[in-house]
């Protein structure tokens, strides 16, 4: 396994990242938080633990830098969120021990449509998207030009999200899987549930990217 924490320079900033690939690792997933989260989500902490365990590398960063993320709007920003994920992928493009290396990309709420929006535009470059509670509506008019295969999870409880998921998967036309987890929230606090989570992600990508 190696682990570094990177500083990644996008536009005129650099965000901050830590990227830990396993040994004979041959896909990397690059981790789009929500809105008002970080690189230290606890649940996406949770969910890359799960994917190294099952042999894919991680990246996860912060898509804002400590000054932006104080300001709402910029939170909201998506347009922003997906040239920094864009950005970021560059960056993977431009390194050596991960040029060649098999993209997917974890999004969860608001940064799930930047996960979304950015797959839409790389295409074959990135092979598989997971979207947790994702806010999905917010890349609609993407979806159907995305060619990564492609999982939503939603709580079960999480009713809106949920019909906004359902909306959006019709949408999708490359391979892809909906997976309601019964009587989650928007969270996945409940007992189980955000193992779950990791157990479904882990699958998705550990097929998607070997």
């Amino acid at each position: 396994m190696t682990a570094q924490t990177v500083e990644i320079p996008v536009d005129a900033v650099r965000l901050d990242g830590e990227l830990r690939i396993p040994d004979a690792a041959t896909g990397l997933v690059v981790f789009a938080h929500g809105s008002g989260s970080s690189r230290h989500s606890p649940r996406n902490t949770a969910v890359a633990s799960v994917l190294r365990d099952h042999g894919v590398g991680t990246l996860l960063f912060d898509l804002l830098t400590a000054e932006e993320d104080e300001t709402y709007e910029t939170r909201f920003d998506i347009d922003l969120l997906t040239e920094r994920l864009l950005g970021v992928t560059d960056w993977l493009r431009g390194r050596p021990e991960t040029a060649s290396m098999n993209l997917g990309y974890f999004g969860s709420s608001t940064g799930a449509a930047a996960a979304l929006r950015a797959a839409a535009e790389r295409g074959d470059d990135v092979g598989a998207v997971v979207s947790r509670g994702g806010r999905v509506d917010l890349a609609s008019d993407h979806l159907p030009r995305i060619t990564a295969a492609t999982l939503f999870i939603v709580g079960g409880a999480d009713t809106d999200v949920l019909a906004l998921n359902r909306d959006a998967y019709e949408r999708l036309t490359c391979a892809k899987g909906l997976e309601v987890v019964d009587e989650a929230g928007h969270l996945f606090e409940g007992p189980g549930e955000l193992e779950r989570v990791a157990d479904l992600a882990a699958d998705w990508f550990a097929t998607r990217l070997a």
